[in-house]
């Protein structure tokens, strides 16, 4: 080889080292980086209300939060719930109810989830998803007006008045975990044949929802979708088991197979809406999975048998967690002592450390469509 071709392979091959050197540093400048979310809004029932029930019914008793809130937490669980884990690892404050007038601070973002709401006007609460959205929106207009007054008036910094700040609500994370209680009280009130029937209707009302936050400037979406509900203590004591209806682990298999197609339903809008709204950006997060998955690895993780939940217990079509009740003769208020062991908190609600189980699966993106962690679903 001459020293001519000699020069001209170094020279090549310097430049291919370049060239790969700085694609890599680009790939690894992209992977480091993070979404910077200065608020969530999340909208939702009992899964992910932090307080309005307790707000506006005075519902959500204690001892619900005894294992970290303390007596008064507006949690349907003995502490934490799965957005209270998102707002850890966003490094974001809990979020306050929207509706909570006292001690509430939405500096960071507001909760408009609601104990019993639905996706459809009806049910266990008149809190749709559709009314929440409306809230939303009422909350962002006053809040604008307040902090523009507040700006020009200069009696007080703005930043320092607990007020969103108008120019963040597109940069914020929207998280959306609802649909649980449209089924829920079809299972009580009608056939599954109607349920199943119902579930289209179901769903385009979600999506006229997520498109009014889009025209708010909802930008980054994160959607649960509905889990295994035939796996909750209440809906297997409330329904008169038939052969071969209920499965290895003891959840009702119609129910769930229900779910299923729900969700399955609820996927293929989601992309429908990332194909319409393409400013935005959606994932799908698969909370059946995560809860089934927990659920059938209980025993192994230190859970004691799925019925076996720790407050309050079955009375005809209820659960009386927070409530005196008359137990062999006694008045009985007390949950269990090791709410740790618990995958269900109340016959319905998932335990704190259930939550946090679940939040750790969901956090990091294995759960999700597209694979990605809440930390960058905005790239």
């Amino acid at each position: 080889m001459n020293s001519r071709r000699l020069i001209h392979v170094l020279w090549c091959f310097n430049l291919y080292v370049a060239c790969t050197f700085i694609h890599v540093s680009s790939e690894n400048i992209y992977n480091s980086k993070k979404c910077v979310y200065p608020a969530i809004y999340n909208f939702g029932d009992s899964n992910s209300d932090t307080g309005t029930v307790y707000a506006t019914f005075t519902g959500v008793q204690p001892p619900n939060g005894i294992s970290f809130f303390g007596n008064i937490s507006g949690r349907a669980s003995d502490g934490r719930l799965i957005i209270d884990f998102i707002a850890e690892e966003l490094k974001l404050p809990y979020l306050s109810a929207y509706l909570n007038s006292v001690g509430s601070n939405y500096r960071h973002g507001a909760n408009f989830a609601v104990g019993g709401a639905s996706i459809r006007p009806g049910g266990y609460s008149p809190f749709h998803l559709g009314l929440q959205v409306s809230q939303f929106i009422l909350f962002k207009s006053h809040t604008k007006i307040l902090f523009n007054q507040l700006s020009n008036n200069r009696t007080e910094p703005p930043f320092k008045s607990g007020l969103p700040r108008p120019e963040e609500f597109s940069k914020a994370l929207y998280t959306i975990d609802i649909g649980q209680n449209d089924l829920a009280y079809g299972f009580l009130h009608t056939s599954e044949e109607q349920v199943q029937r119902s579930i289209p209707d179901i769903l385009s009302q979600f999506s006229e929802a997520v498109k009014e936050l889009y025209n708010e400037g909802a930008r980054v979406f994160w959607i649960h979708n509905t889990g295994p509900i035939g796996c909750l203590p209440f809906n297997y004591l409330s329904y008169e088991p038939k052969q071969g209806n209920i499965d290895a682990i003891g959840c009702v298999k119609p129910q769930n197979k229900i779910a299923q197609e729900f969700n399955k339903k609820l996927k293929d809008q989601v992309f429908q809406l990332r194909t319409k709204l393409t400013l935005a950006k959606f994932t799908y997060v698969d909370m059946y999975k995560a809860k089934y998955e927990l659920i059938s690895n209980a025993r192994s993780q230190g859970f004691v048998n799925l019925l076996n939940f720790c407050c309050g217990s079955y009375t005809g079509y209820r659960i009386n967690c927070g409530t005196k009740e008359m137990i062999n003769g006694t008045v009985n208020t007390n949950p269990c002592t090791n709410p740790s062991q618990h995958i269900i908190w109340d016959g319905i609600h998932y335990s704190q450390r259930a939550n946090q189980l679940i939040a750790k699966k969901i956090t990091y993106g294995s759960f999700s469509d597209p694979p990605v962690s809440i930390g960058k679903a905005c790239l």
